[in-house]
């Protein structure tokens, strides 16, 4: 297939990139840098299967050529990002879902939209199932990450009933792996970098909320599954073990070898506002329409993630 990824250059999209030209496929990736790297697609210069593509997604996308399938990954997807980017935030979600999908309508090609668990907002369910709607505040500051997320699936459906457009939707949990970004915001590379530096493991409030940690090798097989597929509605990707994020500094702690401690903040900014107490995927639905589940223990992948920080930490 001939293969468009928005957000190519980013952690996911780079390793998507990977995976696709490895069976078989012509991949174009699409990236305005502002949150990916061309270092995590350094390896693919020179590959006849590959380009990339500097551009905004929230601009008219120009592709020659056809196209079978368009992977809608762009997105401001950190605390760090979506607090400082709030409008380039809702725009991506909105505008750039909107052109990439007018992008795979004119090609006759496959959508697939990267959503997130973030549409369940706090949850008051638990574990959290695609039938779930959500508890999210629209207008808190998380609300620009989530609401576009959730204006994107509803854009998506919309191109589905109207056009008879071949969408899939993902709903990613967290996700960890080697190139993530150091300054990303993120509970992984916060935490790692911290061990690594012998620095105080800052732990927000009491450590209580929980999430799960899903390897970035498990999330790109299931999508490469959904893609695939025949399932029109959202479909959850993550790994459904559960730890607080006090038990997951500790174990960074003891994987990494460090002396660091743990050290409990309450900000005083923005960032654990709306934040979800509790995050657990329930996968049933990819288990019986993809027959996925995670293969990656926790401690396998964190130990390859902690060795590449390290490296890239020197």
């Amino acid at each position: 297939m001939r293969i468009l990824i928005t957000g190519g250059a980013g952690f996911i999209g780079s390793h998507l990139c990977d995976r696709l030209l490895a069976d078989g496929h012509e991949v174009m990736a699409i990236d305005n840098l502002i949150t990916g790297s061309t270092r995590n697609i350094e390896h693919l210069a020179g590959h006849e299967r590959f380009r990339f593509i500097k551009h905004d997604v929230t601009e008219y996308i120009y592709v020659e050529g056809p196209l079978d399938a368009v992977l809608h990954l762009a997105s401001l997807p950190s605390p760090v990002d979506y607090l400082n980017e709030p409008i380039k935030t809702l725009k991506v979600g909105a505008l750039g879902t909107h052109k990439a999908l007018g992008l795979a309508r004119a090609k006759g090609a496959r959508f697939l939209l990267a959503s997130t668990s973030e549409v369940y907002g706090d949850p008051a369910v638990h574990p959290q199932s695609e039938s779930y709607w959500g508890h999210v505040n629209p207008v808190g500051p998380r609300g620009v990450y989530d609401e576009s997320k959730r204006f994107a699936e509803a854009l998506t459906m919309a191109y589905h009933r109207t056009h008879g457009l071949q969408t899939r939707i993902v709903r990613i949990f967290n996700t960890y792996g080697p190139r993530m970004r150091l300054d990303d915001g993120r509970v992984v590379p916060n935490f790692v970098k911290q061990a690594l530096l012998g620095e105080p493991l800052t732990v927000f409030d009491d450590g209580l909320r929980t999430r799960s940690f899903c390897y970035y090798s498990d999330l790109v097989e299931g999508i490469c599954r959904l893609l695939r597929s025949d399932e029109v509605e959202p479909v959850n990707l993550g790994n459904p073990h559960e730890m607080t994020i006090l038990d997951f500094a500790r174990l960074i702690i003891r994987l990494s070898g460090s002396r660091s401690e743990i050290r409990f903040v309450t900000p005083n900014d923005q960032r654990t506002a709306d934040d979800p107490n509790r995050r657990c995927p329930d996968i049933t639905k990819a288990q019986r329409v993809l027959g996925w589940q995670p293969e990656v223990p926790v401690e396998l992948g964190l130990r390859h993630t902690i060795a590449w920080f390290r490296d890239r930490l020197g």
